[in-house]
């Protein structure tokens, strides 16, 4: 069975919580059956289905704005988009002098040059950024919650929404639902 996840903005941060039951059954009411919760931070893995992605994120966006009073920015991502994720090892990532924390950070289309220029004068002695395709990665090598770089500054140079999750998360799903990285 082909999968589908989705990587929720909004859940489950900033004082906004959701129980993940609650947020299967909006998955459930709009049609999109058997969904399963990957932690309490915004993940849902369904059945892939015949719409487009574009469709199911407007349905998922739309039913948890009426449902929760709130804009939910919805980021879907198909199996395959998962395994090339997981192999892809930007930044120094998987090596012994790697430092930090790396973010995977989900966005609906690929950035632009411009806006790939605009991420990279946020870098920092402390932060830095790859992109490749819809993900920015961002290397934090101190606290998130201590970097002088913001999810809102990422966005405002990005000119798109965004969701972060840490590489270990992505890691973690690919190996729960058997998906093994794929060279990018």
């Amino acid at each position: 069975m082909r999968r589908i996840f989705a990587f929720l903005r909004a859940v489950n941060v900033g004082g906004r919580t959701i129980r993940m039951e609650h947020l299967r059954g909006h998955f459930e009411a709009i049609g999109l059956k058997g969904a399963e919760t990957f932690i309490a931070s915004g993940n849902v893995i369904f059945p892939a289905t015949r719409a487009s992605a574009a469709t199911i994120e407007r349905r998922i966006e739309s039913q948890l704005a009426a449902e929760l009073g709130y804009e939910v920015r919805t980021f879907l991502r198909n199996e395959s988009e998962i395994a090339a994720i997981v192999a892809h090892q930007p930044l120094g990532y998987g090596s012994p002098e790697f430092a930090g924390t790396l973010l995977v950070g989900f966005v609906a289309q690929p950035p632009t040059p411009n806006t790939i220029h605009a991420l990279k004068a946020l870098e920092t002695k402390t932060d830095t950024f790859h992109v490749h395709g819809r993900e920015v990665y961002w290397n934090c090598r101190i606290p998130q919650n201590e970097s002088l770089v913001s999810n809102a500054k990422i966005e405002r140079a990005l000119e798109a929404g965004v969701t972060f999750r840490n590489i270990n998360t992505i890691n973690r799903l690919a190996k729960k639902y058997g998906i093994n990285a794929s060279p990018p």
